[in-house]
């Protein structure tokens, strides 16, 4: 298999600690559709969006949510995504939220590098209301749990800490390790894992 997305990509990195953690060997191939008029991307995803999984009959998945459930139902070791129940649901719930926020803070970015003269004020601090509703509500269900479901790893955690190594890397201004202690020790807590500390975006 190989995985084609960029290193500075959240849902990118979300599939990568995916692999990582199931211990599943693939080839990932660096390609930025929108830098990149050469692109492979368009040719394997109509949408032209990374995270792009080829498999070896190469059938490209796409969609990182699509992605990382292939992924973890494709090996039974650490399985990561529970059977179909309300655990389950609360997990993919967890998911949503954080790719919710990646979504938000990826518009911010772009929209910071337009011509200042073209940047709208009001559009921008709508997407931030988003990630602060978002990051209050995910403090207030974490808690005192050392993992968002408990006492395991699962992609809710996986998930929230692709979000919060994001906003990190590209929106430092969002301090949500002051003001949630919480997701600022998990994610302290996440990076002790080498699937996490090895897929931390750089340029």
């Amino acid at each position: 298999m190989k995985l084609i997305g960029s290193p500075t990509s959240p849902y990118t990195r979300k599939a990568r600690i995916v692999l990582a953690e199931k211990k599943i060997e693939y080839d990932f191939v660096i390609d930025v559709p929108m830098s990149s008029p050469d692109s492979a991307v368009p040719a394997l995803n109509p949408l032209g969006k990374i995270p792009v999984l080829v498999l070896d009959d190469e059938t490209p998945i796409f969609d990182s949510r699509v992605i990382v459930e292939y992924i973890d139902n494709a090996s039974p070791n650490n399985k990561l995504i529970p059977t179909p129940n309300r655990e389950r649901s609360e997990v993919k719930r967890w998911e949503a939220l954080a790719d919710g926020i990646c979504d938000a803070a990826v518009l911010i970015v772009y929209e910071s590098r337009r011509q200042e003269a073209r940047q709208d004020a009001k559009w921008t601090a709508y997407q931030q209301e988003k990630i602060t509703r978002s990051l209050a509500f995910m403090a207030a269900e974490l808690g005192e749990k050392p993992y968002c479901m408990g006492t395991h790893l699962s992609l809710a955690d996986i998930a929230v800490g692709s979000a919060l190594g994001y906003l990190g890397f590209r929106l430092p201004d969002i301090t949500w390790r002051k003001s949630h202690s919480n997701l600022d020790k998990l994610y302290a807590k996440l990076l002790q894992r080498a699937s996490f500390a090895d897929t931390a975006p750089r340029e």
